[in-house]
């Protein structure tokens, strides 16, 4: 199997979208799709083709282009996706999204097929090995719960144990479920209602005991990003990064789940303003210790001296002979 084929270029994409869109449309607005799309020499390589009718895809009636693809066309998989589908079902997460039936039914599908990889191809070495439990029957029902208010806005009575070990009983709209790799769990974004807006809190969906959905839908809407934002500490995390050993490319996966500004300063030297609030920090705080030398800290004072109360916890730790 080739994992690398014409049909995943980039014409072919612009194509595709030009293809599928049910409205007429004029030649400049495909000039204009395709240069959003394609590369600089696109109209040169598309345009002409489409206009003498060597690529037989559109009628044209008058000055419009209609696409000869019909509303109930589906596209075939190729090998390459199957195989990645099939990969996808060996993921332990899979059934957090997908029902029984689902799962049975892709499975007798693809039951031929190689998968592109495996789990036990991949090593996690910086991961922590208490991760949520993917295949219980409870967190299961939970998330597929939170996932249905989410995505209808609805409130949900939600049940919860604080890592502080208090019991919380609220109600919140689900926002958003976020992953962390570094810890293998996931995460709710939820708003919880107060007097005359939306206060944003962060639930360890293991940590939640019971959900209970609701008929009462959100009837207004709220900008989730403007209150995470309104949540980060006034100072961002000013990281210097020296660029040896790929390091810049490197800090810029790590920590690729911030929002955050990064500007040259020399030819060897970045700094990166990473924006975090206090839901953030103790992860953010691992995930700087665990970069490397190429990497220093320069502020915030808060973020300094967390960072220097954990190196000096860890120095104790170590065993002086």
């Amino acid at each position: 199997m080739e994992l690398f084929s014409e049909i995943y270029s980039c014409y072919y994409q612009v194509l595709r979208h030009l293809l599928c869109s049910q409205n007429a449309l004029t030649m400049e607005e495909i000039h204009s799709q395709v240069c959003g799309e394609g590369f600089g020499e696109s109209l040169l390589s598309i345009i002409p083709k489409l206009e003498s009718g060597a690529w037989d895809l559109f009628e044209k009636n008058g000055e419009l282009y209609v696409s000869k693809i019909r509303p109930n066309f589906l596209m075939p998989l190729s090998s390459l996706e199957k195989s990645y589908l099939k990969a996808l079902l060996s993921d332990a997460r899979i059934g957090l999204f997908l029902n029984e039936g689902q799962l049975g039914a892709l499975g007798q599908m693809l039951d031929s097929v190689t998968p592109l990889w495996t789990p036990g191809q991949f090593y996690y070495y910086d991961q922590f090995s208490d991760g949520d439990p993917y295949q219980d029957s409870r967190y299961r029902k939970i998330f597929r719960t939170l996932l249905d208010a989410q995505k209808n806005s609805q409130y949900v009575d939600i049940d919860y144990n604080s890592p502080a070990g208090n019991r919380v009983h609220h109600y919140y709209i689900p926002a958003r479920l976020e992953y962390s790799v570094k810890n293998d769990k996931f995460r709710l974004l939820a708003l919880k209602r107060t007097k005359d807006s939306f206060r944003l809190e962060t639930l360890n969906v293991a940590r939640i005991q019971s959900t209970a959905l609701t008929e009462q839908a959100l009837d207004t809407q709220v900008d989730l990003n403007a209150l995470i934002k309104h949540s980060y500490y006034k100072e961002p995390l000013t990281l210097r990064i020296a660029n040896r050993r790929n390091a810049l490319e490197r800090a810029m996966l790590h920590f690729a789940n911030y929002e955050k500004n990064t500007r040259k300063l020399d030819n060897d030297t970045y700094e990166c303003l990473i924006y975090y609030n206090q839901a953030m920090e103790t992860e953010l705080l691992i995930e700087v210790l665990s970069f490397g030398s190429m990497l220093s800290v320069i502020g915030n004072e808060k973020f300094l001296q967390s960072l220097k109360s954990r190196l000096r916890k860890q120095i104790r730790m170590v065993p002086i002979e």
